[in-house]
């Protein structure tokens, strides 16, 4: 990444350094391009990067921490990144979610998970997950990448619309009867930062969950930082060039490629494209809607978290949300604009599986609550309590405390607009007309930009899929490489 550039001008350019910059820029540089990428900020990373944010020898993740869809993403599992230093450590238990008189929890192992529920629920849950995960691989394709016209796997898809479309609310009170089942279930789709009554948030809880049986939820060895860092060596071994600490702000800043790929969000996308783009489509990507916010700490600690659940000590995430009904509220209060009494919280101790994260004997904790756009409240002390109700000592421990904002996720990464983490809202209305509704959601009316970041499908997470989708269709529209799929 410090290499002199090349004088001349690459094939390609990619604004954003993010998974899906990266995933775009090994594709066009796989099939034998020119490539480089610009970073506005000193390291690359996008929403992966890991740095010392509380006490040195603590290696925090700023953003993404825990990664199901990178293990199930066609994509990400066809990159050697082993061989450029990403190691993949997994908890015993991916999930847990503790309430006062119990706890749900999910295994990498279906039995395991199923047994460990009442019966009846147990039933349920492998009648719901088996079918799927004999089709995993072909059912992850199809889900994440733009609506599928012709599915690889027909029928597996069917089966997973019929439940996916239903409310994840829904969902949980029709399969499940025990509390904590249910509660598993709604904090898995409570990851759609979307009010869990909304139709096609019982997808996400089932993506996550079959997710967590194909793969598992890992933690990328020494930080979420290890995974970009793999990426970039890997680009740079085929060739392509990183460009650090510029920010583009005018496309007329950089050598005339055939095709520059926009790793940022749709607003600016509108921004340094400028007049390149009609008036009337730069509206609708102004237009673009953003949902609600994170407000984030992350915590440097002295010992293991002391959960009141045994289970949750193995567990590489705690949901801390209570009941069905408590995590409802807590997800549609930040939808109306106020914050739950009892704000559900999603946390990682990714040190209980990756003791590099922190000197030895001690922790790191990653801890967020969903919170309305641009929230500039202090949410701080009610985390913390949040934890400390189901962890009693839990503040005894804490060395070091550091706490970002809406404002300061935003600061961090221009994507992550009022501090919305999952590049837009990924409601029914926007899933699949990210950024706006087109034939091929990765293309502007200039045949020569494309847009590649978590703004298009399939959305939100670390798996690479937007910035490959983008990568194929200006392989086949500007350079004449066919690759199939949609142009």
């Amino acid at each position: 990444m410090s290499r002199p550039l090349s004088d001349a001008t690459p094939d390609a350019l990619i604004i954003g350094s993010g998974p899906n910059g990266l995933a775009a820029g090994i594709t066009l540089a796989r099939a034998g391009l020119s490539v480089r990428i610009y970073e506005a900020r000193a390291t690359i990373g996008g929403g992966t990067r890991t740095e010392e944010l509380t006490l040195p020898g603590f290696h925090h993740d700023v953003c993404s921490a825990v990664h199901p869809m990178a293990l199930v993403s066609p994509f990400l599992k066809s990159l050697p990144l082993a061989k450029f230093g990403l190691e993949w450590d997994h908890p015993e238990v991916l999930v847990a979610h503790p309430l006062e008189d119990g706890a749900g929890a999910l295994w990498h192992d279906l039995e395991r998970t199923a047994d460990a529920m009442p019966a009846a629920d147990g039933r349920a849950w492998r009648a719901l997950m088996r079918p799927l995960l004999g089709a995993a691989d072909g059912l992850f394709a199809d889900m994440l990448g733009p609506l599928p016209l012709l599915p690889r796997h027909p029928f597996a898809l069917a089966r997973f619309g019929l439940s996916a479309v239903r409310s994840a609310r829904s969902l949980a009170l029709g399969k499940f009867q025990n509390e904590a089942v249910r509660a598993l279930f709604a904090g898995n789709a409570a990851h759609s930062v979307l009010p869990l009554e909304a139709p096609l948030t019982g997808a996400v809880g089932l993506a996550l969950a079959l997710a967590g049986h194909a793969g598992g939820w890992p933690v990328a060895r020494g930080g979420s930082a290890s995974i970009t860092r793999a990426m970039a060596r890997y680009f740079e071994g085929l060739g392509g060039e990183i460009v650090c600490g510029q920010e583009v702000k005018d496309l007329r800043e950089l050598p005339a490629a055939r095709a520059v790929l926009f790793d940022t969000g749709p607003r600016a996308l509108a921004r340094i494209a400028g007049d390149r783009l009609p008036e009337s489509y730069r509206r609708k990507l102004t237009a673009f809607r953003y949902g609600p916010a994170v407000y984030k700490v992350d915590l440097a600690v002295s010992a293991p978290v002391p959960w009141k659940q045994d289970i949750c000590r193995a567990a590489g995430t705690v949901h801390l949300g209570g009941p069905l009904d408590e995590v409802c509220e807590s997800e549609r209060a930040c939808w109306q604009g106020r914050v739950a009494e009892r704000p559900f919280v999603l946390l990682a101790q990714q040190s209980v599986c990756d003791p590099a994260r922190a000197p030895a004997g001690a922790h790191t904790v990653w801890a967020y609550a969903h919170v309305p756009p641009d929230f500039d409240g202090d949410l701080t002390d009610v985390i913390l309590d949040r934890i400390e109700g189901f962890a009693p000592g839990f503040r005894d421990t804490i060395l070091g405390t550091s706490v970002m904002r809406p404002a300061d996720i935003a600061r961090h990464n221009a994507n992550n607009v009022g501090g919305d983490i999952v590049g837009g809202v990924m409601d029914a209305r926007q899933l699949f007309t990210r950024p706006v509704a087109r034939w091929n959601p990765y293309t502007t009316p200039d045949r020569a930009l494309y847009l590649c970041s978590a703004s298009t499908p399939p959305g939100g997470g670390v798996h690479g899929m937007c910035g490959w989708h983008a990568a194929r269709t200006a392989l086949r529209r500007v350079f004449g490489m066919g690759c199939g799929g949609r142009s």
